[in-house]
C-alpha cells in the first residue's frame, strides 16, 4: 500500500479530468499484414484494460478518438527477432505479468504509409520521447510526390514494448540493428531518411553502413555539438533510481508534459491523449521509457561523437541537411553553424519551431523535406 501510494503522488499533482460515466474497454481494430498474401488479422489497439501495473487505467471516453483514427491508418510490420528464453515478462517492482510486449518471436512495429509505393520512399523517424503521430501534418504534404512512411520505435506508440531483458534491452546498438531489420522488411528503394532529435545518432550510424541505399538524410534538431551529449533534466529524470520508475509511469509527465517542455508547442487535448494512451494502457510503456533513458544517459556521448566523426569523414557521401528549430529549449544552437559550414552540410533555420519541429510547423517541414529530396 505504501508503494501504491507513492506511485499515485505524481498523478495527484496532475489529475486527469474524467467523464463521470467513464469506463475502460478493449478496442479491436483490423490491421493489414506486412506479409504479402497473409490474411488480415485483428490486433488490440493500445487502449486496452491494461496489465495490472498501470495505475491510470485504459480508455476513458466513449466513441472514436484521435488514436483510433490514427491506428486505423496504419499497419503492423513484423521485424527484428526477439531473443529471450525467460518466458512471459514480469515487471521488476511487483512481479506482475506485463502487457504490451510481443506475442511472437518477431517484434511488431506500427507503421503509417501514405502515397504511391512506386514513388521514391521517405521514412520519417521520430525522436525521444515521441511517436510517428508527430509527423501527421507532414505526411499529407509528402505523399503527393513520395511514398512516405512513419513508424513508432520499439517502446513507443503502438509498436511492441518488450520488458528489458526479455528480447530487447533498448540499447542504442540494438536500435541500430532493429532499424536495419525494419527497413529491410519495408523493402523500400531510392530511400531518403528524416530523423528528429536524440535518435539522430542511431540513424546516422545505420546510414554509415548503407550509404549505397540512401539518397538523402535530413536531421531535425539532432544532438550535434559537444554541448549536446547530455540529456536535459526533463528526460534524464526518467533514468534516476526509483524516481525514474515512478515518473515514467505518470502518463502526463512521460508524454505531453515532456514534449511541451522542449519548445513553443501548445498541445491540444485530443493530441495529448494520443501520446498518453500507451502509458494509460500498460506499465510496459513506462518501463521502456525508463530503459531508453538509461541507455541514452550511458551511450549518448559516444554516439554523438561517432556521428560528428562520421559526418566529417571524407567517406561520407550521403547528401545531408540539418533543419533546426531555433526555439529548442533542450539543445542550444551555439556551435551548430560552426559544425555544418566547413562540412558543407545544408543548414535550414526554422525560427518558430522548437525541438520537435514537426509538431510546431508540420506542413512547412513537409514542404521543406519535399523540396530537399526532389
Amino acid at each position: 500500500m505504501a508503494v501504491a501510494a507513492a506511485l499515485n503522488i505524481s498523478s495527484a499533482l496532475h489529475p486527469l479530468r474524467l467523464p463521470p460515466a467513464s469506463r475502460r474497454e478493449r478496442i479491436r481494430l483490423g490491421c493489414r499484414s506486412s506479409i504479402k498474401g497473409e490474411e488480415d488479422y485483428l490486433v488490440d489497439a493500445p487502449v486496452s484494460i491494461g496489465d495490472g501495473f498501470s495505475f491510470s487505467g485504459g480508455k476513458y471516453a466513449e466513441g472514436p478518438s484521435r488514436l483510433d483514427e490514427w491506428f486505423a491508418q496504419g499497419k503492423m510490420v513484423k521485424a527484428h527477432p526477439a531473443y529471450s528464453l525467460k518466458g512471459k515478462a514480469k515487471d521488476p517492482i511487483f512481479g506482475l505479468t506485463m502487457g504490451g510486449g510481443t506475442t511472437d518471436d518477431i517484434f511488431r512495429w506500427f507503421c503509417v504509409e501514405a502515397g504511391d509505393p512506386s514513388d521514391p520512399a521517405v521514412i520519417l523517424i521520430h525522436g525521444f520521447p515521441s511517436q510517428a503521430y508527430s509527423f501527421r501534418k507532414a505526411l499529407p504534404v509528402l505523399c503527393e510526390d513520395y511514398h512516405a512512411i512513419a513508424f513508432d520505435w520499439l517502446g513507443f506508440g503502438c509498436s511492441d514494448k518488450p520488458q528489458p531483458s526479455y528480447g530487447f534491452n533498448y540499447t542504442l546498438d540494438e536500435y541500430v540493428s532493429s532499424l536495419e531489420s525494419l527497413i529491410c522488411e519495408l523493402k523500400t528503394e531510392n530511400l531518403s531518411l528524416v530523423v528528429q532529435g536524440y535518435f539522430s545518432p542511431v540513424v546516422v550510424k545505420y546510414a554509415s553502413y548503407h550509404q549505397d541505399k540512401i539518397k538523402n538524410l535530413i536531421l531535425i534538431n539532432p544532438p550535434l555539438t559537444e554541448k549536446h551529449v547530455k540529456l536535459p533534466p526533463s528526460l534524464s529524470i526518467f533514468s534516476t533510481f526509483l524516481l525514474g520508475e515512478i515518473f515514467s509511469q505518470d502518463p502526463l509527465r512521460a508524454s505531453d508534459k515532456t514534449l511541451t517542455s522542449c519548445g513553443p508547442y501548445m498541445m491540444r487535448e485530443e493530441d495529448a491523449m494520443v501520446y498518453r494512451r500507451p502509458y494509460l494502457a500498460s506499465g510496459s510503456s513506462g518501463f521502456a521509457l525508463n530503459a531508453i533513458s538509461k541507455a541514452m544517459k550511458k551511450d549518448l556521448k559516444h554516439y554523438v561523437e561517432d556521428m560528428r566523426t562520421t559526418l566529417a569523414s571524407s567517406s561520407w557521401k550521403i547528401k545531408t541537411t540539418v533543419c533546426w528549430g531555433l526555439r529548442d529549449r533542450w539543445l542550444s544552437y551555439d556551435g551548430v553553424q560552426d559544425f555544418c559550414q566547413p562540412l558543407k552540410l545544408n543548414l535550414i533555420e526554422l525560427p518558430m519551431a522548437g525541438h520537435h519541429a514537426q509538431e510546431d510547423c508540420g506542413e512547412e517541414l513537409g514542404t521543406i523535406i519535399s523540396a530537399l529530396i526532389r
